[in-house]
């Protein structure tokens, strides 16, 4: 076994610097709203470059407008692709592109966020095989292939990287009052598939975690409650906080994955 090195007082660093993305391209799926943009706005405001890629024609316009003025302020970029993320030749194209304009610009693809997903609140006993199939297609092979592609990126640079996948609470227990099997068990996917790379891409300097929201409003949540309203009073009596999670709250726990790709790590 390695002996342990600790820091010396020369070649400590403080903490600020170790949780900044500067010089560096984060790559977002999922980017066009919710979630994803709201994590577009934090790698901003950590000073990297992000290039959102999602399934929508354009992103969400109010949210982008304030995506947009972000960037110019900080003299930063924030560019959107529209791409279908279970489409792995649209992907790979895509990655490979921002990698090069990355490159140009001095500020290499070194993360991932995969916040590309769909949710159904259908009974098990009910649920069309098409439909479960999709579910997976989405948001297990739609975590896959640009997780793959990054990687391969993040091998050829030499740089390693950091990819953090957005799983979920539901990959890991039951929801009452949900009939959510096929999400479920999408995300636990999620969490093993993000096992099994890390134990593989390790040794090129690539890290991969899983961030696993709760109960957050988003559009996707939204629209649940208004389908099954009464769901809201059930997740409310095991919210400690008295409250639903919103986007914003994830901003630190997806930086402090993507930060830890650094010298933080």
């Amino acid at each position: 076994m390695s002996p342990i090195v600790l820091p010396s007082e020369s070649t400590a660093q403080p903490a600020s610097p170790l949780f900044a993305l500067t010089n560096r391209t984060v790559a977002i799926t999922g980017g066009g709203r919710g979630l994803g943009v709201t994590l577009t706005s934090a790698v901003l405001e950590a000073g990297g470059d992000v290039a959102c890629l999602d399934l929508l024609p354009a992103p969400s316009a109010e949210e982008w407008a304030a995506v947009q003025k972000l960037a110019a302020a900080r003299g930063l970029q924030a560019t959107y692709v529209q791409c279908d993320v279970t489409d792995e030749v649209a992907v790979q194209a895509a990655l490979e592109n921002i990698a090069a304009v990355g490159l140009g610009r001095g500020m290499p693809l070194r993360g991932l966020i995969t916040c590309a997903g769909i949710q159904q609140m259908v009974p098990a006993l009910e649920y069309p095989v098409e439909l479960w199939r999709k579910m997976l297609d989405v948001n297990v092979v739609g975590t896959f292939i640009p997780a793959k592609h990054c990687a391969q990126l993040f091998k050829q640079q030499g740089t390693g990287g950091s990819i953090v996948m957005i799983a979920s609470m539901s990959g890991q227990i039951a929801n009452r009052g949900l009939t959510c099997t096929a999400y479920n068990s999408s995300k636990a996917a999620v969490h093993q598939m993000c096992r099994s790379v890390a134990q593989e891409w390790g040794q090129y300097g690539i890290r991969v975690n899983t961030l696993s929201a709760g109960y957050i409003r988003t559009a996707m949540t939204d629209a649940l409650l208004v389908a099954k309203p009464e769901v809201e009073e059930t997740w409310m009596r095991g919210a400690l906080l008295g409250r639903l999670g919103v986007p914003d709250d994830f901003k630190a726990p997806s930086g402090l994955n993507e930060w830890s790709s650094k010298s933080a790590s």
